[in-house]
């Protein structure tokens, strides 16, 4: 089963308007989208789309949401004048969790019939309850996947929409490395990184992580709203959502080179 976990520590460290850092451990599956059924069958404590303690839903994913997450992404990339049918399309994400789950980013690695990765799509939730897609194309190929985009999406309170990301990717034998460098107005403000190493998806290891990292995904809104507030505190300009709306009004993306305005 090519499916498998990942463990290990997401890092953020703001730069301006001055220095703050964090770091927690965390925690992901990596679904091929063609075996999750077969996934769920070898592990006890996860289902697909009915209840269990872990719970993979569909339709938790992609815009509209999925009915079955491996033909939506395939149509997605369709648009993108390539045949993605002996695509390998790997997940990165966390699951429902006695039912709750709260994604800020998930990640779909997605690797042509030779085994390139071709391309990297970045699903971005916010805590307002809505979703975008950004679909990267490299900008050079080779051991780093490497692509930018500008901002079109209201995330945190704390950086306004004249911004850009450039997201780098080494997606190892051993290990899957993600880097995000944010810049507002042209000058660095964020660095987020994910460093995860590679775990068999056996009933032991699930276990062992469930045991270690218990409501992975209540810590993750838990932890938002708490460095939000102390950012808050420190002084950080406020931005608010309603300021932001008329942003982010379509799914955001890269066309190959050569093909185009992004759709």
């Amino acid at each position: 089963m090519r499916s498998h976990l990942l463990e290990g520590k997401v890092r953020h460290r703001r730069s301006s308007p001055f220095v703050y850092e964090l770091e927690h451990d965390v925690w992901y599956f990596a679904l091929d989208l063609d075996e999750i059924d077969e996934a769920a069958s070898k592990l006890r404590l996860v289902s697909r789309n009915r209840r269990n303690v872990l719970t993979f839903r569909d339709d938790d994913h992609m815009l509209p949401p999925a009915v079955s997450l491996a033909e939506s992404v395939r149509e997605h990339l369709s648009g993108y004048s390539v045949d993605p049918v002996d695509w390998r399309i790997t997940l990165v994400t966390n699951l429902r969790i006695l039912g709750y789950l709260f994604n800020p980013a998930s990640f779909y690695l997605c690797r042509d019939a030779a085994g390139e990765l071709r391309v990297v799509i970045v699903e971005v939730n916010n805590t307002h309850g809505e979703r975008r897609l950004y679909t990267l194309w490299p900008e050079r190929r080779g051991d780093e996947h490497t692509a930018s985009m500008e901002k079109d999406f209201y995330v945190s309170p704390f950086i306004g929409m004249d911004a850009g990301y450039t997201v780098r990717t080494w997606d190892r034998p051993s290990e899957l490395r993600i880097a995000i460098n944010e810049t507002e107005h042209g000058s660095p403000v964020l660095t987020t990184s994910v460093v995860l190493r590679r775990l068999p998806a056996t009933n032991r290891a699930v276990g062992r992580l469930l045991t270690r990292y218990p409501f992975v995904t209540l810590k993750t809104i838990g932890a938002i709203y708490w460095h939000a507030l102390r950012l808050w505190l420190k002084g950080a300009s406020f931005h608010r959502h309603g300021a932001a709306r008329g942003h982010g009004t379509r799914v955001a993306g890269a066309l190959p080179p050569g093909q185009g305005t992004a759709r």
